[in-house]
């Protein structure tokens, strides 16, 4: 099926080779970033990265998945077009997932007791004031990834007045955690899932032993036995950011609760294959979305995959499509 110029590559048949072979395949450091470490309102360091002039009139501020970074191929890959497009880039690291130049397997610790998750949106708040402010006439754009697009969303939403980003996009959202989650628990899901779960309790692992007094709110072996998002999501994710449980999570930082107080032009593309997303929140995401939004579904494109093209010259149409979107607004 071909939506919008997408026809899916014929030598990736399922949903799960769409989603692991750009992984697999494509290179992690195909852009020049500069890094900068900005220091955060509560005392951190966030890592951002930037590609293009400084002054540049416009620029795109990309939000990497969950356990992601500015070195996720999609990032890259998204980097490359905006800057064939005399469009700088600024690439965020959520806390705790920045990785170390000499050795991108490894993630550079944080300073402050706190991880990143779906609904954090203060760090993406203060990278988009401190663009505007260095260039206050630029027009800014921002495409998120997965649980990257679900803070782009949840932003947006929350400040609908806002007048920092002009245009957004957002690929591959799962927009309801708690049912992308249990979703997610089913087929094939658990393989990822044990992905997933494996470096974020790392991660926890890690905030805990630097800072013994988290050990009243967060109980390591509770954390260590995790092996759904729930259950992390329970022993770790809520506690460590002030919700009481994954309830609260899921109800308080789905992107699908804000979607309808967006104002801003807004791209979502989803594939209704996606091994991340139950089919059926689709439809209730069209309801939701503003007239300022635009919903593009098709039936095949797996999780951030949406490849095309052939084996020797392979094309990422969902990349393409959101980079083209945002800069022609």
């Amino acid at each position: 099926m071909t939506i919008d110029g997408y026809s899916p590559a014929w030598w990736l048949p399922s949903p799960h080779l769409q989603t692991v072979w750009g992984r697999m395949v494509r290179p992690r450091q195909a852009v020049a970033f500069r890094r900068e470490a900005l220091a955060t309102p509560d005392g951190d360091e966030l890592i951002v990265d930037h590609a293009g002039a400084d002054d540049a009139p416009a620029r795109v501020i990309l939000l990497h998945g969950l356990e992601g970074s500015s070195n996720s191929v999609y990032v890259q890959g998204m980097a490359q077009l905006a800057l064939a497009r005399g469009i700088a880039v600024t690439a965020i690291n959520f806390r705790y997932c920045a990785r170390d130049p000499r050795n991108l397997d490894r993630c550079m610790p944080n300073k402050r007791p706190r991880l990143y998750h779906s609904g954090e949106t203060n760090d993406f708040d203060f990278v988009v004031n401190e663009l505007a402010h260095r260039t206050p006439a630029g027009r800014r754009y921002a495409i998120g990834v997965s649980l990257g697009g679900n803070v782009v969303l949840k932003w947006l939403g929350e400040h609908p007045g806002q007048q920092l980003v002009h245009a957004a996009a957002a690929l591959s959202v799962p927009y309801d955690l708690g049912e992308g989650g249990a979703y997610m628990e089913t087929g094939l899901g658990p393989f990822y899932i044990r992905a997933f779960v494996r470096t974020l309790v790392q991660k926890a692992t890690h905030i805990v032993r630097e800072f013994p007094e988290l050990a009243s709110k967060l109980d390591l072996v509770r954390i260590a036995r995790s092996s759904t998002f729930r259950e992390f999501d329970d022993a770790a994710t809520a506690p460590l950011h002030g919700m009481s449980g994954a309830d609260e999570y899921y109800a308080t930082c789905s992107s699908i609760r804000f979607l309808e107080r967006i104002t801003t032009p807004t791209l979502c593309v989803n594939a209704l294959d996606d091994p991340f997303l139950p089919p059926e929140i689709v439809d209730r995401v069209r309801l939701r979305l503003p007239s300022c939004a635009q919903l593009v579904v098709t039936d095949h494109g797996g999780h951030i995959g949406f490849v095309s093209g052939s084996p020797r010259k392979p094309t990422y149409w969902a990349e393409e499509l959101a980079v083209g979107w945002v800069a022609a607004r």
